[in-house]
């Protein structure tokens, strides 16, 4: 139960740094308290815990995406942590993340939320390289299609990164203005198409 609320909390985390901001302090709000998730928040997970986490991955975040400049990270003064008893997951808006707790209810594993393959590959990306891949994750080259998501597309991320040292945090900070398949011909010199049979090839 500890090493998947760990998960859970380290991908929140994620989360909030992929809205590159860097925070002096985080706030954890249970509005949800009464309910059975909120109950189960504040039993298992606890706000102390949450600052914890929450701050220990996002420097590890920072350094993966060579966020090491204030030109690098937004600079906000709060970054807070609501839970809500609402419907769906999670969502983030004006430095805020909001967290189900029906959902907090219901958790007994790693929590993903729907976004585009890319991101939802970085996101995993980063988790590969915190130690955080649960086993039941596809092995290196298998995956019908690059931009599959989650754990698919995190292989293919640590492979191109493994061509050239610093691939996908270079190409985190090309996307913040949107994403484009010439990314990966500036980055490695070679289409997405060719870098992906390759990998597959070089998995067999």
């Amino acid at each position: 139960m500890a090493h998947n609320i760990s998960s859970f909390l380290s991908f929140l985390a994620i989360f909030a740094a992929l809205q590159q901001t860097t925070a002096v302090d985080y706030t954890v709000t249970n509005r949800a308290a009464a309910t059975p998730g909120g109950v189960k928040f504040t039993n298992n997970i606890g706000v102390g815990y949450t600052k914890q986490t929450l701050f220990s991955a996002k420097k590890f975040i920072w350094a993966t995406f060579q966020q090491n400049t204030r030109r690098d990270i937004k600079n906000v003064a709060r970054v807070s942590v609501v839970i809500d008893d609402m419907d769906g997951v999670a969502y983030a808006s004006n430095n805020e993340i909001h967290v189900s707790a029906k959902y907090i209810q219901g958790y007994s594993g790693d929590v993903k939320l729907r976004v585009g393959g890319l991101i939802e590959g970085i996101a995993d990306y980063v988790r590969l390289k915190a130690g955080y891949a649960p086993s039941h994750w596809v092995r290196p080259g298998q995956g019908d299609r690059w931009d599959q998501g989650y754990d698919v597309t995190a292989r293919f991320l640590d492979y191109c990164n493994g061509l050239r040292g610093g691939f996908v945090a270079e190409l985190s900070k090309k996307m913040r203005s949107g994403y484009d398949n010439g990314f990966l011909v500036e980055l490695l010199g070679k289409t997405v198409d060719q870098l992906w049979a390759e990998y597959k090839a070089n998995a067999n």
